[in-house]
């Protein structure tokens, strides 16, 4: 076979290259692996996330009480009455209780209904005086709408007001509750982490995330009386 010669490979840099290659082709599965997008499945509190303040802006047209329920006044001259996102947020899922019937007379302050998880409540007072108009019967087939879409079809009750100029005074709106959440946030920050000490020192970390921010459900794994602490200290 005149014309031809014989080459080494190992004498060459031909073994550099190959090694290279096989380098490239080894990291390409892992490459993949790292890069692909992550799946987290609707309405499950496995993946905790920080409750940064800039997700609970308050939407235009409600007014928000200071027990964390908010009001919204219809064309009908009935006002819609929900939770607010911050609230939700501390507790996850929860089961939701009416202590009122349609029709029933509610006056300002007085028990409305409570939201419920593993055996420990939150009792919700009405932040309105009047007649209960309707109930929102959508949550009963979808219970998720409370945490999905708490300002839009998550609302809990109708509300006739007698006194809604007078009761809504000391409320916040607008700028002024997007200020009022930041700051109760703030305030929640410092009483999870003081309850976080108190019942479980080691654990401390896991209410809390980088920067100080509380971390999703805080309320969740807490025992009864940091509930009603809570009850005390942010709905009267």
């Amino acid at each position: 076979m005149d014309g031809f010669s014989y080459v080494n490979l190992f004498d060459t840099k031909g073994i550099e290259y190959i090694i290279i290659i096989a380098f490239l082709l080894a990291i390409i599965p892992f490459w993949k692996l790292l890069n692909r997008p992550l799946k987290v499945a609707a309405g499950k509190e496995s993946e905790s996330q920080p409750l940064f303040a800039s997700v609970l802006s308050a939407p235009q047209g409600l007014y928000f009480s200071k027990n964390h329920t908010w009001a919204h006044m219809l064309r009908s001259g009935d006002a819609r009455i929900g939770i607010d996102r911050l609230l939700l947020n501390l507790t996850g899922e929860v089961e939701l209780r009416m202590l009122k019937d349609r029709g029933s007379l509610v006056r300002k302050g007085e028990e409305l209904y409570e939201i419920a998880r593993d055996g420990k409540r939150l009792t919700i007072a009405s932040p309105l005086s009047g007649r209960v108009t309707s109930l929102n019967s959508d949550l009963r087939d979808d219970p998720a709408l409370l945490h999905e879409d708490p300002y839009g079809k998550g609302w809990i009750c109708s509300i006739r007001p007698e006194n809604w100029l007078t009761e809504v005074t000391g409320f916040h709106f607008a700028d002024g509750a997007n200020a009022w959440l930041k700051n109760e946030l703030a305030r929640i920050r410092d009483f999870m982490a003081a309850a976080a000490g108190r019942f479980n020192p080691e654990a401390q970390a896991v209410y809390m995330q980088d920067g100080g921010e509380p971390a999703d459900f805080p309320l969740a794994s807490m025992p009864a009386e940091v509930w009603n602490d809570f009850q005390n200290e942010f709905l009267k």
